[in-house]
């Protein structure tokens, strides 16, 4: 991670090498060539990686760059395939399918790729936003169209695939919606036995929406994305932990997946389409995706140096390459050297494109005077800071009730930080005087955890004079 961090490259591209190195022509020396295992673990992963992003976007920050995101993710598709496409059939002579499928599967961009270098440079809000929503939103339309031009028979009318396009995105973006609102709503009212359950909700929740959209022959990857960015917007309990645990889910996924992808390829066969690859590449880089942005952002006024940072910042990564399986399983005539040109297209242009972002970011001054940015607040890890959290209930029988704050006598290093009352909680004064029913939030450090504790114990049992008169004192 350290080395992926200083060179600028996605570490992907080392979850790759570890699949290829552990692969037939690498030093594990293992076969494997099982597409369709490698399509479910994919789309599996895919999902938790769209959840885990959708979780961490910002609405205010997308809501003004959205229009612009949606013309990318649906007009700016249509002019990458079909420049690309065309550059697959006459310069390096696909057939028309196989040029469709490639020219289909290398146009959606990757939010992870793309922000695991840009995480370093400060950008406009407008600029990411952009990005990010085109990431999360080009995968469903996308995923149709590779689905349609690896079916067997004639391809639909273009009109029969924009509305298949349209009517499956409106569903997907429908149930997403509602299932992020529904789940939202719940968690907010429900207490869950153990804070541990919500950031499993929170994800079973966005699983829950894929679900739904694809047996409602809507697009689930939609759904998920859009259900995940509700829930992440909804300020549920516990958040900081649920951010953790899906942020740690995401990579798991996306390990597993490059492992898994690299263990697919065979590096010996990459040899013949390397070159046609290149060529590919240079064209969707160089033609497709300059003209994809100035096309589909002209109604909005970009400025023109944010526009050419968006045009080099399309990354590609592990989305083009889980697609390519799908011409594999539907069994596409070359559908081998498919999945190879998109493998080497992907890797080639990710060591060129990733460490020059920042680079293309500062000489655009892009990254001056950019707005600024979120200080990132979350509730603090007790553990990491030595100290601890103590929750006391006051009972019905219980004798601290009419104590004040200061006559609980914590030792030097404890402190009742917060009193929740009646449903209301405020923050005690010295002079605050403990009632029955009363829920205390007790901030103490490593050493003295155990002091406060034997204290509270104690002035529960023998109220305010506890330890002078010997109340309390074997109470631990």
């Amino acid at each position: 991670m350290r080395i992926s961090s200083r060179s600028g490259l996605p570490s992907l591209l080392l979850y790759l090498g570890i699949g290829i190195a552990a692969g037939e022509d690498g030093i594990g020396n293992v076969h494997f060539d099982n597409a369709v295992l490698t399509q479910v673990f994919g789309y599996a992963a895919l999902v938790v990686i769209l959840a885990e992003g959708g979780l961490g976007t910002k609405w205010k920050q997308i809501r003004p760059a959205l229009p612009a995101a949606i013309s990318l993710s649906l007009v700016g598709v249509a002019v990458s395939v079909g420049v690309t496409a065309t550059a697959a059939h006459y310069l390096v002579g696909l057939d028309w399918q196989q040029a469709l499928i490639i020219g289909a599967v290398v146009s959606s961009t990757d939010a992870a790729a793309v922000f695991s270098v840009l995480r370093r440079v400060p950008l406009p809000a407008r600029v990411t936003g952009v990005l990010e929503a085109e990431s999360g939103f080009n995968d469903a339309p996308v995923v149709i169209l590779v689905v349609a031009f690896s079916t067997a028979g004639p391809i639909d009318s273009w009109y029969v695939l924009v509305g298949k396009i349209a009517l499956e995105l409106t569903i997907g973006a429908a149930i997403g919606l509602t299932v992020g609102w529904l789940g939202a709503s719940a968690l907010r009212r429900v207490a869950l036995p153990a804070s541990g359950l919500y950031p499993i909700a929170v994800m079973a929740i966005a699983v829950m929406a894929y679900a739904v959209g694809a047996m409602a022959h809507g697009s689930g990857f939609l759904a998920v994305y859009l259900a995940a960015m509700v829930l992440g917007n909804a300020k549920l309990p516990h958040w900081p932990a649920t951010r953790g645990f899906a942020d740690g889910l995401g990579w798991i996924a996306q390990i597993g997946m490059f492992v898994l992808l690299g263990l697919l390829v065979t590096p010996h066969e990459l040899i013949d389409d390397f070159w046609p690859a290149v060529i590919v590449g240079l064209v969707l880089t160089m033609v497709a995706r300059p003209l994809e942005v100035v096309i589909s952002l002209l109604p909005f006024r970009i400025p023109w140096r944010e526009q050419a940072l968006m045009s080099w910042a399309g990354l590609r990564g592990a989305v083009p390459i889980i697609l390519a399986t799908i011409p594999m399983v539907m069994e596409v005539e070359g559908s081998d050297r498919i999945f190879n040109i998109v493998f080497v297209l992907v890797v080639v242009y990710t060591l060129v494109q990733g460490p020059t972002l920042p680079w293309l970011a500062r000489k655009l001054r892009l990254g001056e005077g950019a707005e600024a940015a979120d200080l990132g607040i979350e509730s603090a890890p007790l553990e990491r800071l030595r100290g601890h959290l103590l929750s006391v209930a006051i009972p019905e029988k219980s004798r601290m009730h009419g104590v004040e704050v200061h006559e609980l006598r914590l030792p030097a290093g404890a402190a009742v930080t917060l009193v929740v009352r009646e449903g209301k909680s405020f923050v005690p004064l010295p002079s605050t005087v403990l009632r029955r029913g009363d829920e205390l939030l007790v901030v103490a450090t490593d050493p003295v955890r155990d002091a406060a504790e034997k204290r509270l114990r104690a002035v529960g049992q023998g109220g305010k004079l506890a330890g002078w008169l010997g109340t309390g004192r074997e109470i631990g």
